[in-house]
């Protein structure tokens, strides 16, 4: 079963410093949740179309690799990354981002499968992915 996640967000920062602090792959360490021990192994300066970030976590006190990649890449509008090896059966999250009067919005739209058939705890990912992009609109606040 596929489950998605919808976020929107506003900050008070242009189209192209919004889109600029999200194609930085090295600020994503940033807005992650310092419980998840996220630390990245590999990434490009910059982030476009073909970009691979290689990044290791912790979930539930489990060393997990995780490499995505890029592979819709519309700036300053838009990027989406696919998880290659990871956690997920399906890990897809597009970055929108919308000119507002106020700044800029941030809309994620995750598509996301769990591991596990009837078995998976979707409950429990649901909420852990809810947990981590709740710590992200407190850090993007504080950032933007």
């Amino acid at each position: 079963m596929t489950s998605e996640l919808q976020r929107t967000q506003v900050v008070a920062r242009d189209l192209d410093e919004t889109f600029a602090f999200f194609a930085d792959p090295h600020n994503l360490e940033a807005i992650t949740p310092p419980w998840l021990h996220f630390r990245i192994l590999e990434a490009p300066d910059r982030l476009e179309r073909g970009s691979l970030l290689r990044y290791r976590l912790r979930l539930y006190g489990l060393p997990v690799r995780w490499l995505t990649e890029i592979d819709v890449w519309s700036p300053p509008r838009s990027f989406t990354d696919r998880q290659l090896r990871g956690p997920y059966l399906l890990w897809e999250h597009t970055h929108r981002f919308t000119p507002v009067p106020d700044g800029t919005e941030i809309y994620d739209n995750v598509r996301y499968r769990v591991p596990g058939g009837l078995l998976a705890p979707v409950r429990v990912v649901r909420r852990l992915v809810d947990e981590i992009f709740d710590y992200r609109a407190v850090r993007l606040r504080e950032l933007l």
